[in-house]
């Protein structure tokens, strides 16, 4: 049997309490092979959370449209994917097993002999469980409390310029790269800053980058490369969304809608702004939660 199943002895793997109960249990292990339960212990804990940042990187890469993406399937999908992550690691992948392994080598300790709370081998594994639990509960970039707090000024400075709502532009913003997770890249995986999904055209003389996007023709979606712009920064994203909206008279209706979201969705759908047949409605959802992220 492998003994990094033993770790569901200790509780849910992927729960933040359960770390200060394994650090408390590695200070109270005074017998002779007591702390080397206690490394196990953390090595299969640490393994069943770098399996849950694994699944979420995994679904994080797939596309997010459809009827099925939604806040409320996103929750129980990362729900199902903790108790996926809990289940694998109390079997054990093997990662446990290399991390003992590898830290008892590096700290010149044997299995079984006595080791104290100060030991290199209990701290190593205990600061690499800590750094994970907080990547863990960390918020991620796609929350959208957070992606307003990070958005904010850009988006106030966009209204200033725009005299449109600044949940609204939030909200678009939101829409089109996914709250931040969908963002489009560039080549080397930077960032192009590009929230707002405007394209390069033949007037464009700033930085470019290729991407897949989704266009509808007559209703039908397929999946075409275009060219978007790049940024140096998201204000600067804000800064020419402004510009677009506010220079182009296809959108004078946008900027009169005023604080009706539904009516700001309709006369972006209606000017072109997206090929999305159902354009307004998602936008509109979506503004709805960023006018709550901002309550």
């Amino acid at each position: 049997m492998n003994p990094m199943a033993q770790v569901s002895g200790a509780g849910f793997a992927l729960d933040p309490a359960g770390l200060e109960q394994l650090k408390r249990k590695s200070r109270e292990a005074g017998t002779e092979g007591g702390q080397g339960k206690a490394l196990r212990q953390a090595a299969g804990q640490f393994e069943a959370v770098f399996m849950n940042l694994l699944l979420k990187s995994m679904r994080e890469s797939l596309p997010k449209e459809g009827v099925m993406d939604s806040e409320t399937t996103r929750t129980f999908t990362g729900m199902y994917d903790a108790q996926i992550a809990q289940k694998m690691s109390e079997k054990g992948v093997g990662l446990a097993d290399m991390i003992v392994k590898q830290v008892e080598a590096r700290s010149g300790s044997q299995p079984g002999v006595p080791r104290t709370e100060g030991s290199s081998t209990l701290s190593k594994i205990k600061s690499l469980t800590s750094e994970a639990v907080r990547e863990e509960r960390a918020p991620k970039s796609g929350a959208p409390r957070e992606f307003v707090q990070r958005m904010w000024d850009s988006a106030r400075s966009a209204e200033q310029a725009t005299g449109m709502p600044a949940q609204f532009i939030l909200g678009q913003a939101a829409l089109e790269s996914g709250w931040g997770r969908r963002e489009i890249r560039n080549p080397d995986g930077s960032a192009s800053h590009n929230l707002f999904g405007i394209k390069a055209g033949s007037n464009w003389k700033g930085p470019t980058v290729n991407a897949v996007t989704t266009e509808y023709t007559g209703g039908v979606a397929r999946k075409v490369t275009e060219k978007f712009r790049a940024y140096s920064s998201y204000a600067e994203s804000f800064a020419d969304y402004a510009r677009l909206i506010t220079n182009n008279p296809r959108y004078a209706a946008t900027l009169n809608a005023g604080p009706d979201a539904s009516r700001f969705a309709r006369s972006l759908q209606s000017a072109g702004y997206a090929t999305d047949p159902n354009y307004a409605s998602k936008l509109t959802r979506v503004i709805e939660q960023t006018v709550r992220a901002t309550a």
